[in-house]
């Protein structure tokens, strides 16, 4: 982001939040334009609504940064919570322009759980036909009681954490938690592999983000006698157990940088020795989506990373999201304006079709977004899941949808 601009942002900001609560409303039907009559139906009546309140509660947290003494890097870790807003923003606009008018509150929630809880008094926020976030774990944790004693719906909206560590029913899950990206790759693997000549090797070294990653793709292999698994701690203690004419397929767990880097040297010399190499292909940790590796290697073993988001900067859709946020803001969008719009677009849309009803169709209706797509389970305990994940491909030297 430019720097003057995102400072000047955060002035407007710190004047007028506290009092913020703008209306969206939906342009006039064009005159003329026939209406068309509902056909009868057997279906239950939607209960349709006028005007929706939605309630955005996000971390600005604006009290703590002095706009006279911040430096770039200051202003820069302030930027986040402006951007994903000003997406949402952006999303709620395109849904209103389907016929529902919005009233949005926004709350700075400061990170701070006592901040949450003032919040329950407020009568903007008790209206709320949706409420999204706290962003944090520990902010989505404090208010599920809230959500449960209300019957409110409550989308985490950035939060990868698993689910159950919330106990909510009303739980809204976007970001796909590291249970379902294992399960994604271990679902591919089966499919796309022979167990017969194919040897499947976890690399862990059992930190614990590693574990988490490396558990339910055990857990699957377990329980499908079919495939041989072995695990390693590293490279170089599988190297000692390989066997020539088996194709190999490698799941490295890690997401540290300084394992994993060695890892994929290793990885890549074994496969073209002088006396000859190694069949592997590898499938990465999803966090490396933003993590600098040698790309020609990784594309030469065939890696393959599970992710719940890829933007296409060639679709016509993510152009002119671009340029009305360019034109609405005066710069670029980054990864959470993307994020922003999606989840307000989606559930503008559903309140705009549904009224009071659309958490009855948050399981039916799919959707494909600018960013990620959205496609959710429910729960009676946990909630509603998103378990719409992508498989990525290095491929010419970026990163490809393979499904």
């Amino acid at each position: 982001m430019n720097f003057k601009k995102v400072y000047g942002l955060l002035v407007l900001f710190a004047v007028v939040l506290g009092a913020c609560s703008p209306k969206i409303r939906t342009p006039k039907p064009e005159a003329g334009k026939p209406v068309e009559k509902e056909k009868p139906t057997d279906k239950k009546p939607i209960k349709k609504i006028s005007q929706a309140s939605v309630s955005l509660l996000v971390p600005f947290k604006l009290d703590e940064l002095n706009l006279k003494t911040a430096t770039k890097a200051d202003i820069e870790k302030y930027a986040m919570p402006i951007d994903f807003y000003q997406g949402f923003k952006l999303g709620l606009d395109s849904a209103a322009a389907q016929g529902l008018n919005f009233k949005l509150n926004v709350f700075d929630t400061q990170d701070d759980n006592a901040h949450i809880s003032l919040l329950y008094k407020n009568e903007r926020f008790k209206q709320s036909n949706l409420i999204i976030g706290p962003v944090f774990p520990d902010g989505l944790k404090f208010i599920a009681n809230y959500a449960k004693e209300n019957n409110a719906i409550i989308v985490s909206p950035l939060a990868a954490s698993e689910p159950a560590e919330f106990n909510n029913p009303n739980l809204v899950s976007i970001v796909n938690n590291i249970d379902l990206h294992g399960k994604k790759i271990v679902t591919y693997i089966a499919k796309n592999y022979n167990p017969a000549n194919t040897i499947v090797v976890l690399i862990n070294p059992k930190k614990t983000e590693d574990e988490q990653f490396a558990a339910p793709i055990r857990n699957y292999f377990k329980s499908n006698t079919k495939f041989v698994v072995q695990e390693y701690a590293s490279a170089y203690a599988f190297e000692t157990k390989m066997i020539k004419g088996k194709d190999y397929v490698v799941v490295l767990t890690s997401s540290d940088r300084t394992f994993v880097l060695p890892t994929i040297e290793k990885l890549y010399k074994l496969k073209h020795l002088p006396a000859g190499g190694y069949s592997i292909n590898l499938f990465g940790h999803p966090n490396w989506v933003k993590q600098n590796y040698p790309t020609d290697k990784l594309q030469d073993l065939n890696t393959i990373i599970s992710s719940s988001y890829k933007i296409d900067y060639k679709s016509s859709a993510v152009i002119a999201f671009v340029k009305k946020y360019r034109y609405r803001y005066g710069f670029e969008p980054g990864e959470y304006a993307f994020k922003g719009f999606d989840i307000g677009y989606y559930f503008g849309k559903l309140l705009t079709t549904y009224g009071e009803d659309y958490r009855d169709y948050l399981i039916k209706d799919k959707y494909k977004g600018l960013h990620n797509n959205f496609s959710f389970i429910h729960d009676e305990k946990l909630g509603y899941i998103n378990t719409s994940l992508m498989l990525l491909k290095f491929k010419n030297f970026a990163l490809n949808i393979v499904e």
